[in-house]
């Protein structure tokens, strides 16, 4: 004799639960980046002075050959608000903290930023 989980047919609908939740998770991940996306498409674009105040890197993975990197970076405008956006590793790579120029930016999207 099975143990009573197995036997009543409650393990197929913890798989069926299993499968509907991931896919769940899946659609809801799909719809919030369409959203901003379409936000950010919205926005008009800024160009503002700033000052480079932060720098950081996200390493998410296993070995050293299956990993990913991403890299952000804190900018201050004139009025004192703080604002973090992703970018690539090359334009990381050439912002230095306390550098001061204009930011672009749209929405939440990193355009660039032209040192002074």
């Amino acid at each position: 004799m099975g143990w009573f989980f197995f036997d009543s047919g409650l393990f197929d609908l913890f798989f069926v639960a299993i499968f509907f939740l991931i896919v769940g998770v899946i659609v809801v991940a799909v719809i919030t980046g369409i959203r901003e996306w379409n936000d950010n498409n919205h926005s008009p674009r800024l160009d503002v002075d700033a000052t480079v105040k932060a720098k950081r890197m996200s390493v998410s993975g296993g070995s050293e050959m299956d990993h990913i990197t991403s890299y952000y970076a804190t900018f201050e405008v004139e009025s004192g608000d703080r604002m973090e956006f992703s970018l690539s590793g090359r334009e990381y790579g050439n912002l230095v903290e306390g550098d001061f120029g204009k930011l672009s930016f749209q929405g939440s999207r990193y355009l660039g930023f032209l040192r002074k």
